[in-house]
């Protein structure tokens, strides 16, 4: 089955694929300007609401780097890492958007201003703990001394990671560092920001394609889902205690599993992060964050087909890509492998 791009109601699946494509987001939650349609699109089952705090932690975390190539470290006031050396990084609070925490953390522990470049990597254990990963640069303020110390943190120095020997907290920032220096010097993708857009789950909005015949020369189709206006298909993560250690992209393969046919050759290979979407203004209704996915069809040892698997489900349809414009910018993504990375 395949679903025109301007079916329904809406202006179709192109402009929400445009527009996740460059990192803008889309909306997802109650539509209150729709007239009573309900949801721009929407998880096929909705679980409970995200509740910061309650059933879900965010951490902002900032590799901050000078002119000399140096990153900046704060030491830790916290009783159990007294001491210790670590990137800038806490907790959001309610109201808070993503970048807002993470000037306030990068402030409160180092004592500079930051404006944040791009998000480097999203870490995750499960819906139950996000980390957001961010290189900035620093803006103004002065380097909190010792002189200044509070139970943020003790001081902050900037680091060239060999002289002084630094005790770190934990050594898992060593690669953080070498991903925003590996960044500056060869961005490995556009940057990217969060979209302050409401969204009560945590859930990710998949786009799936197909590449016909050879790739680049052949045709490429999007996976959709079918309810109301055609639109990328939701995912979302279940927030019930048994639910929480499950790893965020559990639900895209549910997803898949829902749609494809079984057994089906294919597998779906997820390739990365186009972007993020959260707001928080409004604690229990705009808590959650939406990940947007990007994944590939792909057969393995399998000459390349001209067209896509055929669904099982009615709930979903395959749309190909007419617009010249559009399949060229997916495909050139494609090719570089331009997406920020998901760590589980």
């Amino acid at each position: 089955m395949a679903a025109a791009a301007g079916s329904g109601s809406g202006p179709g699946p192109s402009e929400e694929a445009r527009l996740v494509l460059g990192g803008q987001g889309w909306p997802l939650g109650p539509d209150r300007g729709s007239g009573g349609r309900g949801y721009d699109s929407a998880p096929l089952e909705p679980p409970e609401p995200a509740r910061l705090r309650r059933n879900t932690c965010y951490i902002v975390l900032a590799v901050l780097l000078n002119e000399k190539k140096e990153v900046l470290v704060m030491q830790e006031a916290k009783p159990e890492c007294y001491g210790s050396w670590y990137l800038p990084a806490g907790r959001m609070e309610p109201r808070e958007t993503v970048l807002q925490a993470l000037r306030r953390e990068v402030k409160e522990e180092t004592g500079l201003l930051c404006q944040p470049l791009t998000l480097l990597a999203v870490e995750e254990r499960g819906p139950g703990w996000i980390r957001f990963v961010f290189l900035a640069r620093p803006t103004g303020g002065t380097l909190k001394t010792l002189q200044e110390a509070d139970g943020e943190s003790l001081q902050a120095q900037w680091w060239n990671r060999k002289t002084p020997a630094l005790t770190l907290r934990a050594r898992d920032i060593l690669p953080l560092m070498e991903l925003g220096l590996q960044y500056q010097a060869c961005p490995g993708h556009p940057p990217v920001l969060p979209a302050e857009l409401p969204c009560p789950w945590i859930c990710q909005r998949l786009l799936l394609l197909f590449t016909g015949g050879n790739g680049s020369g052949g045709d490429l189709w999007v996976l959709l889902a079918t309810a109301g206006a055609p639109h990328l298909p939701v995912a979302a993560s279940g927030l019930s205690p048994s639910e929480l250690g499950e790893r965020l992209l559990v639900g895209v393969h549910r997803l898949l599993r829902r749609c494809l046919p079984a057994p089906c050759q294919a597998s779906a290979r997820v390739r990365g992060l186009l972007g993020v979407q959260h707001l928080g203004k409004e604690p229990g209704r705009s808590d959650g964050i939406c990940f947007n996915v990007v994944a590939t069809l792909e057969e393995a040892g399998r000459p390349p087909k001209a067209s896509p698997p055929a669904l099982q489900s009615p709930d979903f349809a395959w749309w190909k890509v007419e617009d010249a414009a559009l399949r060229s910018k997916i495909l050139q993504r494609l090719s570089q492998d331009a997406f920020v990375p998901v760590r589980s």
